[in-house]
């Protein structure tokens, strides 16, 4: 069955579709450099579904480019993909690059339907911190409502191998291990990084902010079968989903590591990128 799926995929692959792309523009008026995204649309995209991508690098580093297969693979399956920067920390608050993702999400939901595609279709993805800033714009809606959006224009989401799903927990967890195993406490981890607030800690946690009613969508969580603090958080952040009468799956991806599970996705026969786009099509087609 899984070679079937994989020369299908690769058949599709053959015909790919020439892309229509357009970089850097701005979403924020005035616009620091960093608040600009890329567009990425099948030729003669119209009502198409969305893809919007959040690139990692943890919080202070990465771009838009980290795209890989993506746009591609996106495209010939018929969707709009968005692939935007925001700022980075230090330079700027937690808070603020979590306003940015909201901010570069109204863009699309107004200025999408000129690149093809639909804004009341959009499936919000990231990778790292990428994934984490995905799992709380789609749980904590007071970053869309500040847009004048709401939860209903998303339909799915999709962290891949991101570890801050509940940020109390990891902090806790880096820093007992440091302190049982007789290593140096991080220096630059989740607590320099989200401060030392634990009030803040749980309020930048997408875990904290699931409950049911708000339309929060379906998640698809993957994360490297490998990897213990992702996978714990990836089952955190499923079974706070779940309490809540929201669909989540958890997929571990085994023989892969942290950049290549990003990667991986839109490449023939991956079991992540099979995943994904197992998902968008089963949500499309409720």
């Amino acid at each position: 069955m899984r070679l079937l799926a994989t020369l299908l995929f690769v058949l599709t692959a053959t015909v790919a579709q020439a892309q229509v792309v357009t970089r850097d523009i701005p979403y924020a008026n005035p616009a620091h450099e960093r608040q600009v995204l890329d567009v990425h649309a099948p030729p003669g995209a119209k009502g198409r579904p969305v893809v919007f991508w959040i690139h990692g690098g943890g919080w202070q580093t990465g771009h838009k480019g980290l795209v890989a297969l993506k746009p591609q693979a996106f495209n010939d399956a018929g969707f709009v993909f968005v692939s935007t920067n925001h700022r980075l920390w230090p330079g700027v608050a937690m808070g603020d690059i979590i306003r940015d993702i909201a901010k570069s999400l109204r863009w699309v939901h107004d200025h999408v339907a000129e690149y093809g595609g639909d804004p009341s279709t959009v499936f919000v993805m990231g990778h790292s911190s990428g994934a984490q800033l995905a799992a709380l714009v789609c749980t904590d809606d007071r970053y869309l409502k500040a847009e004048g959006l709401s939860l209903g224009m998303l339909k799915g989401c999709v962290p891949v191998d991101a570890d801050t799903f509940d940020v109390p927990a990891i902090i806790e967890v880096a820093e007992v291990r440091a302190r049982v195993h007789g290593f140096p406490l991080p220096t630059s981890g989740h607590r320099q990084k989200f401060g030392n607030d634990p009030v803040k800690h749980r309020d930048l946690s997408a875990v904290t902010h699931v409950a049911p009613g708000k339309s929060i969508p379906p998640f698809l969580i993957l994360h490297v079968a490998e990897h213990p603090d992702a996978g714990a958080q990836a089952r955190r952040m499923a079974a706070a989903l779940t309490a809540a009468g929201i669909t989540a799956t958890v997929v571990p991806v085994r023989d892969t590591w942290h950049a290549a599970i990003n990667d991986n996705i839109g490449k023939p026969g991956d079991p992540g990128s099979e995943a994904v786009f197992g998902f968008v099509k089963q949500v499309l087609a409720r």
